[in-house]
C-alpha cells in the first residue's frame, strides 16, 4: 500500500504540471483551481505513503536517504500550501510541482528498502533533529521557486509572468520563506549539535554534512543579513535564495556521495 500511494503522489504531481501551464497560457482560473487539487492530492497521498511507512517500520521515516527525499519533496509542499494564504500563482504551483517531480523522482533511484533504525538514530534529538531540518529545507525549496518567478516576471510582464504579481510582492514573499526556514534550520543545527554530543560525544566534528550545513546556514544568513542592513533586495537577493538552495541540495544529495561521513546513512 505504501508503495501506491507514494506512486500515486508522483503521477497526481504530472496533471499539476500541466493543468498550472495550460492556466498560464489560456487564462484559466479553473484549471490552476485543478492543478492545486492534483497538488493537494499529491501531498495527501505522499503523507498517506509516509505514515504508512512508519507503521510498518515502527519508526519514523527518516532512517535512508530514500525516506529523507520523500521527506524532502512533503516538506517543500507543505510550505507551499502556507505561502497560498499570500500568494496564488499557477506559475508558482507549476514550479513548485516541477520541483517536487525532479526530488521523487531521485527518491526512484536509491533502495527503498525498510532498514532498521541504526543505534545512533535512536535518539529523541534525531527525531527533533529531522523535523526541524525538513521545515527549514521545504521553505528554503519555495524560496528558490519564488527566485525563479522572480527572474521570469524580471524578464516577461507577458506571458508566463502575466498571472504574477509585482517584483516586489514575489521578493516580499520570498523573504517570507526565508525567515520561516532560517530558525528552523538554526534548531536543526543545535539539535543536530546536542544528538552528536549524545552518540559520539562531541558537539562538533566538522563532518562534511555537519560543515555544509553550517556553510548552508550562513548563506541564508547573509541573505537576511543583506537585506536589512544593505538593502538587498530583487536581484541579489534571488541570486541567494538560489545559492543557498544549492547548498541545500548538495548537503542532502552531494555529501551523501561525494563527501560520505558519519552521516552518509542519512
Amino acid at each position: 500500500m505504501e508503495s501506491n500511494f507514494t506512486i500515486a503522489a508522483y503521477v497526481f504531481l504530472f496533471p499539476a504540471v500541466l493543468l498550472s501551464l495550460i492556466s498560464l497560457l489560456k487564462e484559466k482560473a479553473v484549471m490552476h483551481r485543478l492543478s492545486i487539487i492534483a497538488q493537494g492530492l499529491s501531498f495527501f497521498s505522499l503523507t498517506l505513503a509516509l505514515t504508512l511507512r512508519g507503521i510498518s517500520a515502527g519508526r519514523m521515516p527518516f532512517a535512508t536517504l530514500y525516506e529523507f527525499t520523500l521527506l524532502f519533496a512533503w516538506g517543500i509542499m507543505l510550505v507551499f500550501f502556507l505561502s497560498r494564504v499570500k500568494l496564488k500563482s499557477a506559475l508558482l504551483t507549476s514550479l513548485v510541482s516541477l520541483l517536487s517531480v525532479v526530488i521523487i523522482s531521485f527518491s526512484g533511484t536509491v533502495s527503498a528498502d525498510v532498514k532498521p533504525l541504526m543505534s545512533a538514530l535512536q535518539s529523541v534529538w534525531l527525531q527533533f533533529h529531522v523535523v526541524t531540518a525538513i521545515l527549514a529545507y521545504g521553505a528554503f525549496g519555495v524560496s528558490f521557486c519564488l527566485a525563479g518567478a522572480f527572474f521570469i516576471k524580471e524578464r516577461a510582464e507577458n506571458g508566463l509572468g502575466k498571472t504574477l504579481p509585482s517584483p516586489e510582492k514575489i521578493d516580499s514573499l520570498m523573504h517570507w520563506s526565508v525567515s520561516i526556514g532560517f530558525p528552523f534550520m538554526t534548531l536543526a543545527i543545535i539539535t543536530g549539535a546536542v544528538w552528536a554530543e549524545e552518540v559520539w560525544g562531541s558537539w562538533w566534528s566538522w563532518d562534511p554534512k555537519e560543515t555544509w550545513a553550517l556553510i548552508t546556514w550562513i548563506i541564508y544568513a547573509g541573505y537576511l543579513h543583506s537585506r536589512k542592513t544593505r538593502g538587498w533586495r530583487g536581484r541579489k537577493a534571488a541570486l541567494m535564495a538560489v545559492a543557498g538552495f544549492l547548498a541545500v541540495l548538495f548537503t542532502l544529495f552531494g555529501v551523501t556521495f561525494l563527501l560520505p561521513g558519519a552521516h552518509s546513512y542519512a
